[in-house]
């Protein structure tokens, strides 16, 4: 399919290219993930677990979105490793 957006500022061409080049894209292949990042937006205004494994979300996250994004990367808890309080023990006690 192809989509063709008319009468686009001049200003915004300019931004849209230079991203493009900063991300080494053609600005095409800009415009394609502007669109897909966009896309993949839930209805609900979270970010999709797909674009969290992903890495595609960028900017401010609420708690739930880091949360979300934690639980995907480490869907077991880690069950070895030494506790919080111990690590700040050893801290205080080192000074």
């Amino acid at each position: 399919m192809n989509l063709s957006i008319k009468g686009v500022p001049e200003p915004l061409a300019v931004r849209l290219r230079a991203r493009a080049e900063r991300n080494h894209r053609s600005l095409q292949g800009e415009l394609m993930q502007i669109i897909e990042h966009a896309a993949a937006e839930r209805i609900d205004g979270t970010d999709s677990p797909a674009a969290l494994r992903r890495g595609a979300v960028r900017g401010t996250k609420t708690i739930e979105q880091i949360a979300a994004e934690h639980r995907l990367r480490f869907p077991q808890p880690i069950s070895t490793g030494p506790l919080a309080v111990n690590i700040v023990r050893a801290d205080r006690d080192a000074r």
